[in-house]
C-alpha cells in the first residue's frame, strides 16, 4: 500500500464508523426510551415544551410584523398625503403659463413632496389626453422604475379625490429588495390637467427590527428550553430516585437478601411509599423466617421419625422372612395373610428408604459418588431388570441407542434409579403397549427418554407429575407398587447432576420422559442442549415401528439369566447401537 492510499484507506474506515454509530443511534435511543422513565418524562417535557414554545412565538411573531407593518402604513398615508396637499397648494397658488415656468413650479412641487413625505422615491405621470404642449413632461425616480402596476394606474385615475397603495419590493441601497409600498393619489396642475403622483416608503428598518425581535425570540426560546429540560431533569430525578431505590431493594429482597430497607427521608408521600415498602419487607422477612423454621421442623421430623421406625421395622421384616419362609405349613387363609405381611413390609421399607433419601435431598446433605458410567450400558441392565414386570404387563422393552457410548461422570446408583423409576411408571401407565428407551448425545450432552403409548395426561396433570405423593387418578390404585416418591426423586437426582427431567404427555397419546445430562468436561455454566426431542414425532402412533429397525432392541430376545449373559446383551446392545450411530 502506497503513502497516498492509507489516508485514504483510514478516511474510508472512520467515515463508515460513523456512519455504523448514525446508524445505531435510533436503536440505542428506543432501547433508552423503553427502559428510562427519567428519559422518557425529559423528552416529552422537552417536545410538548417545543410545540407550545413554537405557537407562541409564531402568533407573537405574526402579531409583531402585523403591528409594525399597520404602524409604518399608517404613519406612510399620512405623510404621503400631507406630501400631496401640499403640492396642490403650491399648484393652486401658481400663475405661470408657459413651459419654463411649469417646469421650475413641477420641480418645487417635487422637492415639497419629497420634504414633506421624507421619501426620495417620486414619480408623477402626465395625463394621457393632456392638450396643452406646455404641460410637465411624466417623472419617474428610478427607485419606481417597473414598480408601478397597472392595477394602481387604474385605480388613481379613476377616483383623482382618493388615495390607493400597494405593497412592493423596492431595491434599497444595498441593491437586494427591501419591503416597501408605493402610495398613488392626484393633483391638478393648472393648463395641464391632472397628474398622477405616486410616493414610495422602504420599510427596511421595520424588516429589521422584526428580525430581531426574532432572533431575540428564538435565542430566547432555546434558552428556556434548555432551562425547563434541564429543571425537568433535576426534578424527576428526585422523583425517581426513591422508585429507582424501590425497584433496586425489591430486587436485592428476591435474590433472598431479606435485611435490605429502603431510607425513609421526611413525611411526603415518597417517604409514605419507603415506610410502606418496608413495613412489607418486615412481615414478608418474618414470614419467610417462619416458613424456614417449618420447614427445618418438618424435615427434622420425617428424617427423626424415619429413623426411629428403622428398628422396629428391621424387627417386623425379620419376623415376616421367618413366616414368609415357613408359609407352606400354614393353612390357605393364613398363608395368604403371611404372604400379604411380606409385600407390605417390603413396601413400607421402600417408602421409608425414599422418605429418607427426601429428607437428605431436603436438608441438601447429598453427595454424589461419580464415577465413568456408559449410559447405554446402565439403560440396558435397567431394561433387564425390568423385563419381567413388564412381561406380566403386556408391554415390550426397546432400547434404541444411535449415540452416548461414551462414558459419563455421574453416580450410577441414582442414574440407575431414575432409569428404573420412568421405567415402572411407563409400564403402570402404558396400558400394555411397547415403551421405547432411547440414548443419545452431542457435544455438551448426553440424554436418555423413556415413551410409552399409554394413557397420557393433560397439560395440568403434566405440570404436576414431579410433586411428591400426587397421582393423575386418585381413584387409580397402584398396581406395580411404589410410595408416590419415585418421580420426585428422580427429579432430584436429575438436578443433583447438573441435568434436567422432563416430561411431554398428550391424553391418549402417552408420556415421554426425557432425562438430559452434561457431559464430562463441560462447565457447570454452559447452557447445554439436549439430543433427543422432547415431543416425539410420531404423536399418533399406537406403537413404535417394527424391531427390525436398525439400532431397536427386542428384550425378549436378549435377556440372560446369568451375570456373563447380562453383560454379553447390554454389550449386544451397546455395539447394534454403535453400527447404527456409524451407518
Amino acid at each position: 500500500m502506497s503513502q497516498a492510499e492509507a489516508p485514504a484507506r483510514l478516511g474510508v474506515g472512520w467515515w463508515r464508523e460513523i456512519r455504523r454509530a448514525l446508524a445505531a443511534l435510533p436503536r440505542h435511543a428506543l432501547e433508552l426510551w423503553r427502559r428510562s422513565l427519567q428519559f422518557r418524562t425529559v423528552v416529552i417535557t422537552f417536545a410538548l415544551s417545543s410545540l407550545a414554545i413554537f405557537v407562541i412565538g409564531l402568533y407573537i411573531s405574526f402579531s409583531i410584523a402585523s403591528g409594525l407593518f399597520n404602524t409604518q402604513l399608517e404613519n406612510s398615508l399620512d405623510d404621503a398625503n400631507n406630501a400631496t396637499n401640499a403640492a396642490q397648494r403650491i399648484l393652486d397658488g401658481t400663475v405661470a403659463e408657459d413651459p419654463a415656468s411649469l417646469q421650475t413650479v413641477m420641480a418645487g412641487v417635487a422637492t415639497t413632496v419629497r420634504t414633506v413625505s421624507g421619501s426620495s422615491a417620486i414619480a408623477y405621470f402626465q395625463p394621457a389626453d393632456v392638450l396643452s404642449s406646455s404641460a410637465p413632461p411624466t417623472r419617474i425616480a428610478p427607485t419606481l422604475a417597473g414598480v408601478i402596476t397597472p392595477e394602481l394606474h387604474e385605480h388613481v385615475r379613476s377616483d383623482p379625490e382618493g388615495q390607493y397603495w400597494q405593497s412592493v419590493a423596492l431595491e434599497g441601497d444595498d441593491g437586494a429588495d427591501d419591503p416597501g409600498i408605493v402610495v398613488g393619489s392626484s393633483i391638478g396642475v393648472p393648463g395641464a390637467g391632472e397628474y398622477e403622483l405616486y410616493i414610495g416608503y422602504n420599510f427596511a428598518d421595520a424588516q429589521e427590527t422584526l428580525a430581531f425581535m426574532q432572533l431575540v425570540g428564538t435565542i430566547g426560546a432555546v434558552a428556556l428550553l434548555a432551562l425547563l429540560s434541564a429543571i425537568t431533569l433535576l426534578v424527576v430525578r428526585w422523583v425517581i430516585e426513591p422508585i429507582r431505590s424501590a425497584a433496586m431493594t425489591s430486587r436485592r429482597l428476591a435474590a433472598g437478601d431479606l435485611g435490605v430497607r429502603m431510607p425513609e427521608k421526611g413525611e411526603d408521600e415518597l417517604a409514605t411509599l419507603a415506610a410502606s415498602f418496608n413495613g412489607m419487607a418486615d412481615s414478608l422477612q418474618a414470614r419467610i423466617r417462619e416458613l424456614a423454621e417449618l420447614s427445618v421442623m418438618q424435615q427434622r421430623f420425617v428424617s427423626d421419625v424415619s429413623h426411629e421406625l428403622r428398628t422396629p421395622l428391621t424387627t417386623i421384616r425379620l419376623a415376616g422372612d421367618v413366616l414368609y419362609g415357613q408359609r407352606d405349613d400354614f393353612p390357605g387363609p393364613t398363608s395368604r395373610t403371611v404372604e400379604l405381611l411380606h409385600t407390605q413390609t417390603e413396601r413400607f421399607e421402600t417408602l421409608l428408604s425414599d422418605l429418607l433419601e427426601i429428607s437428605r435431598y431436603d436438608a441438601g446433605s447429598v453427595e454424589l459418588a461419580t464415577e465413568p458410567t456408559n449410559l447405554v450400558h446402565l439403560a440396558g441392565d435397567a431394561i433387564e431388570s425390568m423385563h419381567e414386570l413388564a412381561h406380566s404387563r403386556g408391554s415390550e422393552l426397546r432400547l434404541e441407542a444411535p449415540g452416548g457410548h461414551l462414558d459419563a461422570n455421574v453416580d450410577p446408583r441414582r442414574i440407575r434409579r431414575i432409569v428404573r423409576n420412568l421405567l415402572g411408571n411407563a409400564i403402570e401407565h402404558g396400558e400394555g403397549r411397547p415403551i421405547v428407551v432411547a440414548v443419545d448425545s452431542n457435544e455438551t450432552a448426553i440424554a436418555l427418554s423413556v415413551r410409552d403409548y399409554g394413557l397420557g395426561m393433560t397439560a395440568e396433570e403434566a405440570a404436576r407429575v414431579f410433586d411428591r405423593f400426587w397421582r393423575a387418578d386418585p381413584s387409580r390404585m397402584r398396581t406395580i407398587g411404589g410410595t408416590g416418591l419415585g418421580l420426585a426423586i428422580a427429579l432430584e437426582d436429575a438436578v443433583a447432576h447438573g441435568g434436567t427431567l422432563e416430561v411431554w404427555s398428550r391424553r391418549g397419546s402417552g408420556t415421554v420422559f426425557r432425562l438430559t445430562l452434561p457431559r464430562s468436561g463441560v462447565p457447570a455454566d454452559e447452557a447445554i442442549s439436549s439430543p433427543l426431542p422432547l415431543e416425539p414425532d410420531d404423536i399418533e402412533a399406537t406403537g413404535p415401528p417394527p424391531t427390525g429397525v436398525v439400532g431397536a432392541i427386542d428384550t425378549e430376545a436378549t435377556v440372560e439369566t446369568d451375570a456373563a449373559g447380562r453383560a454379553a446383551a447390554a454389550e449386544r446392545a451397546a455395539n447394534t447401537g454403535r453400527e447404527a450411530h456409524d451407518a
